[in-house]
């Protein structure tokens, strides 16, 4: 029962009567009785404020919140030093949201005369419900100063400091909190919250494992640690995390999405639409559901994007979703205008790099470039903002690679331990090459081969080095590491393709060029199928595609840092090529299109392989491949066309400032600026 009110002065003995009566009807549960003994008291002349401050008591315990607060108003205004009626009605008021009211009436003075703490507590209450951050500081400080031991002040300290902006007072309050109560899982999810704020992401995500056993059947914490994962771009570590909250949440629409979207950034097309679908058999007019599909859909079925709109427009989803998906059809059929004029109708915040990217694409269909290029400007600011830091990512992998390029000497190169380790099998070709240079155009026309298998931008080489130790242990691999390695190779691969599908693998990623000299210590016979383009047309490519965001392509959120990654690539590759006697065909994207038979047959034929005249069918292989997992997903299902040769002149001012890093490599390539 809440606490009543004390007279300072002695009641008359009616009223005292009364109050006794309804007290003891209250004890024995007969609320409503005493309400009726306490109105009948103040209705024949008793003490009003006593009484309602009774009243209001009793109204509160019988969740007649309203009529509580008219009473316990007319006890405080009559008596508003009296602890017990301010308390009461700080509480009601409280209890209705009114928070303004509540730190009117417990004012910073009487709330800190009270000795049981209970009325500071609700002012800090009420203070950091209203964001009035220092109110709530200075409230919550009271009581823990008198109570140090009250473990959810500390934690509400905790809170008001991180709303005040101190995030290291507030980890320090949360931790103490945390320690008296380590029962208390909403403080150590504050906690968590807090160090990932600082950037102390191990100690966050530390939490939030432990809080995972210690809470089994509560989602929460792996619903925080989804989002630290992602926030770190570690994708690989975030589908058991979300398999285990879907376990406890099987109905859990926001955790089923975010299923669907790790397994549409996986490039698990088809996982990614199964639960896309299963979304919108449950919630049918689910609107992030069909964005996703739509998503999906321009990678894989890109033909099915007209249907998925016009089911979209049965199921009257959200407007914003609505025309979002579609501006994904229109695009597709090339309604640039009707496009355009759908996503004026989305709001800026909804997908806005998305958004801004589709806009980009339609602007330029209609040849307004200036418009198109701030399009592209913007959706590459707004990644930039990412939550798992792609700037900095970026700068550490650039970084990185030159001191990779410092250590790649002849000298380096004569104190390898061990002599020429040929594979036993064949060895890999690999497809390798700027990103946007031609490359899955290249690999659809291999695919066309009957004798390759083409794996497509997996991380074998990436996790093989990680492996073996690194670049740093490329020099000390004996002859039976890199036997083991290379057996350990067709191991992942295996987890990607079929290896035994046809006797020759072709292993396509672009920024394998960053890795030949570890390609080469493994497989020294293999040779490099290089996909070269105008550097000028590969920058503006990679600067208006719109990446998943891992540490490479993150490169390309700003002129300056995607020539910079252009220029320390290649050098990069060139300095291998000078170090390393590696085997490079080498395929003129200008001269593919021109003439696709003259380029690729003496090449292909140069690989071993037999040529095979319909490999140039490359738009019934890209159909028949289902999947095409780059950026180059739109143009490579059409015949081969020449009007992205050239591109960036309709961009020309704008690349002005990164040409001259780019001209050398142009004059070098055979290319004018």
């Amino acid at each position: 029962m809440t606490s009543t009110t004390a007279s300072p002065s002695p009641l008359d003995a009616t009223t005292s009567s009364a109050i006794q009566q309804a007290l003891g009807l209250a004890r024995s549960g007969r609320l409503k009785d005493a309400c009726r003994v306490a109105e009948q008291a103040l209705a024949g002349g008793g003490d009003r404020v006593g009484l309602n401050a009774l009243l209001g008591m009793l109204r509160m315990d019988t969740g007649e919140n309203e009529l509580a607060i008219r009473h316990l108003e007319i006890a405080h205004a009559g008596r508003p030093t009296d602890l017990r009626i301010a308390t009461n009605l700080a509480t009601a008021l409280a209890n209705a949201g009114e928070m303004e009211r509540v730190l009117d009436v417990a004012s910073r003075n009487l709330a800190f005369s009270d000795p049981s703490l209970q009325l500071a507590r609700i002012r800090g209450y009420a203070a950091l419900m209203s964001e009035r951050a220092e109110e709530a500081v200075d409230a919550y400080e009271h009581v823990v100063r008198s109570e140090p031991n009250d473990w959810e002040s500390h934690n509400n300290l905790g809170n008001a400091r991180l709303l005040q902006g101190d995030v290291v007072g507030a980890i320090t309050e949360l931790e103490k909190a945390a320690a008296l109560a380590p029962h208390s899982a909403p403080t150590k999810i504050n906690l968590a919250r807090s160090y990932r704020l600082t950037g102390e992401l191990a100690k966050a995500e530390g939490v939030l494992r432990q809080m995972a056993d210690d809470f089994p059947d509560d989602p929460q914490p792996l619903m925080d640690l989804h989002d630290l994962l992602k926030d770190q771009a570690r994708s690989d570590e975030i589908l058991p995390v979300l398999e285990r909250a879907l376990e406890l949440r099987p109905d859990d629409l926001e955790l089923l999405l975010a299923r669907g979207r790790h397994f549409g950034t996986m490039l698990e097309m088809e996982r990614a639409e199964q639960v896309f679908r299963d979304v919108l058999r449950r919630a049918p007019a689910n609107g992030d559901a069909f964005v996703g599909l739509a998503t999906v859909y321009e990678h894989s079925q890109p033909s099915a994007l007209e249907d998925l709109a016009k089911d979209a427009e049965r199921q009257e989803i959200d407007a914003n979703a609505l025309n979002l998906v579609r501006a994904f059809a229109d695009r597709r059929a090339k309604r640039f205008d009707e496009g355009a004029a759908a996503l004026a109708q989305v709001d800026p915040d909804f997908e806005a790099p998305r958004r801004q990217h589709l806009l980009g694409q339609m602007l330029e269909g209609l040849r307004d470039y200036d418009s198109a290029f701030a399009a592209f400007q913007r959706m590459n600011e707004l990644q930039a903002t990412d939550p798992s830091l792609p700037l900095q990512r970026a700068a550490s992998l650039r970084e990185q690679l030159g001191q990779q390029l410092e250590k790649t000497t002849e000298s380096w190169f004569r104190q390898w331990q061990a002599d020429r380790v040929d594979a036993l099998g064949r060895s890999p070709i690999f497809l390798v090459g700027f990103p946007r240079s031609g490359t899955t155009l290249l690999d659809t026309i291999m695919m066309g081969h009957p004798d390759t298998v083409v794996m497509e931008e997996r991380p074998v080489i990436s996790r093989l080095e990680q492996e073996v130790g690194g670049f740093d242990a490329i020099a000390k691999l004996d002859e039976r590491a890199i036997r083991n390695a290379q057996q350990r190779y067709f191991e992942i691969a295996a987890e990607y393709v079929d290896v035994t599908a046809g006797p020759q693998l072709v292993d396509k990623a672009p920024l394998l060029l960053n890795q030949a000299a570890f390609i080469h210590r493994l497989f020294p016979q293999s040779p490099f199928l290089l996909a070269l383009r105008h550097p000028a047309d590969v920058l503006l490519s990679c600067f208006v595609s719109n990446f998943n965001l891992n540490s490479a392509m993150a490169n390309f959120l700003s002129l300056d840092t995607a020539a910079e990654f252009y220029d320390l690539t290649f050098r990069t590759w060139e300095n291998a090529r000078v170090i390393l006697p590696l085997t490079v065909h080498t395929v003129i994207y200008e001269r593919m299109v021109e003439d696709p038979s003259a380029v690729l047959r003496p090449i292909v034929e140069a690989l071993g392989l037999e040529w095979h005249e319909d490999m140039l069918d490359h738009t019934k292989t890209a159909a028949e491949r289902g999947l095409i997992t780059t950026a180059s997903y739109a143009q490579v299902t059409e015949p081969i066309y020449r009007r992205s040769v050239g591109r960036w002149q309709n961009y020309r001012k704008h690349l002005e400032p990164v040409l001259p890093v780019l001209a050398p490599w142009a004059q070098k390539f055979g290319y004018t600026i």
